[in-house]
């Protein structure tokens, strides 16, 4: 997976990536896709600290907390990194920002991982709470669902400017995944 050149894309990815830093009220929050060739996280979206030179950055992945959670296919919150075996802070130190805690749920599609959504250093009150995790988790499969068309569109390489019009499956589908977005903006408010 490379950094996205559809503009369609990256404005749905970076929407995601803003949203979530907002419900969290984090420090940063980003998307990393699977290159499943490469065998990487590619960071696709970032909001907060690191948006202006982590998009495209790569890690092996098998590594670090989104790594675990690109691999098990469960969510992970961490409140103290530092003390946290399965945080790779080589890794977040070559980004330029190590945070203290995060929370990280996959982009699963059906029985495919997308992907890893990442929350940094978000606040007090979303830390160690199931419920908060709960909420990243759900949010998370919202996400993977539109990212799944996304994804879609690149497998078929269709060019921003051709891209065919929405069928009504389609439509409906977008349409109900805003509402159900809506939702739950509501319910974390």
């Amino acid at each position: 997976m490379t950094e996205s050149r559809d503009p369609v894309a990256r404005e749905l990815l970076q929407s995601i990536v803003g949203v979530a830093q907002a419900i969290f009220g984090a420090q940063a929050s980003s998307i990393f896709l699977l290159d499943e060739r490469a065998d990487e996280l590619v960071f696709e979206a970032v909001s907060g600290r690191g948006e202006e030179f982590l998009v495209g950055m790569r890690f092996p992945a098998d590594r670090g907390i989104a790594g675990w959670v690109a691999t098990s296919g469960e969510p992970m919150v961490v409140d103290d990194l530092a003390h946290d075996p399965s945080f790779a802070r080589d890794l977040a130190e070559s980004t330029r920002y190590v945070p203290d805690a995060l929370m990280a749920a996959p982009l699963i599609h059906g029985t495919r991982i997308l992907g890893v959504l990442e929350v940094l250093d978000p606040v007090q009150q979303s830390r160690s709470s199931l419920g908060e995790l709960d909420l990243l988790a759900l949010f998370a499969r919202q996400a993977a669902a539109a990212l799944r068309i996304v994804l879609e569109r690149r497998a078929a390489d269709l060019p921003p400017v051709d891209r065919p019009d929405l069928n009504a499956g389609q439509r409906a589908t977008g349409l109900r995944l805003v509402e159900e977005l809506k939702e739950l903006l509501r319910h974390a408010g």
